[in-house]
């Protein structure tokens, strides 16, 4: 018997529902055995972030040896790496481990507005990191970041823009709807070949604390038990959807609460 395993490479978040602690929620929730190495402590509830701690990235090197050199890793999520120095970290790590399956978040602000990534750093996410991804998933928002441009309006500029992202070395990439317009939420699964489309109603919630955080972790539960890229990414929109949906049934702070992770189960 081979237990699927998945790494998760991000920040901390103490009140439980974003970053490393939504990852293991999700993976434990589909069926896979959760590792994690953390980049950053945040002070944080649902109302924001006061406050920002950066591991060294020496300490960040030191868990992701740790973990790959012990555990058969199927597949690594990165949500928040915080500074510059944490970035080459990580890149040196996945060279130095060459995980088949990489599935980058490039998060540079939380759903409070509070900014998670060092303006020095978002070069090289774009030159050094999102080379080393099998897929990354912007938002609308982080997508117009990382190209310097204004935010997407239309299926044309999300497919331009991600067309564009692709060329920075990644296999794929999956601009993510949430924050556009209209009944659905669309997103857009851009690769070499095509572009997909994936829509699903848009649920009216302020719940959505650790959204991004879980739909990527979700994609590399996926992939770390052996789904396609595509069949991973329908599973883990069709999941996060659920996730939503279920949030009200939460009572957790008084800003953005969090998805309902454990939604099939209680």
């Amino acid at each position: 018997m081979t237990t699927p395993i998945a790494l998760t490479i991000a920040g901390s978040d103490s009140s439980g529902g974003a970053g490393i602690q939504a990852d293991l929620k999700t993976f434990a929730a589909l069926g896979v055995y959760g590792a994690s190495v953390i980049t950053a402590l945040t002070a944080q509830n649902t109302a924001g972030v006061s406050g920002i701690h950066q591991v060294p990235a020496g300490f960040v090197t030191a868990q992701i040896d740790a973990v790959f050199s012990d555990l058969e890793i199927g597949a690594v999520k990165i949500g928040m790496v915080a500074q510059l120095s944490s970035i080459d970290a990580i890149v040196a790590g996945l060279k130095r481990w060459s995980p088949k399956h990489v599935v980058l978040d490039p998060v540079m602000v939380a759903t409070s507005g509070d900014r998670l990534l060092a303006a020095e750093a978002v070069e090289a996410l774009r030159c050094k990191l999102i080379p080393c991804a099998s897929v990354i998933t912007p938002n609308l928002p982080e997508a117009a970041a990382l190209l310097d441009e204004p935010v997407a309006a239309s299926e044309a500029a999300i497919e331009s823009q991600g067309k564009r992202l692709l060329a920075m070395g990644c296999r794929a990439v999956l601009i993510k709807g949430g924050h556009g317009q209209g009944a659905e939420s669309i997103d857009y699964l851009i690769g070499p070949q095509a572009t997909l489309a994936l829509a699903a109603p848009r649920i009216a919630t302020q719940n959505t604390h650790g959204t991004g955080c879980s739909l990527s972790s979700a994609i590399a539960a996926g992939l770390a038990k052996g789904e396609g890229l595509e069949t991973a990414i329908r599973n883990a929109k069709a999941w996060v959807s659920a996730a939503i949906s279920a949030a009200d049934r939460f009572s957790v702070g008084h800003g953005h609460g969090p998805v309902h992770h454990f939604h099939r189960f209680y």
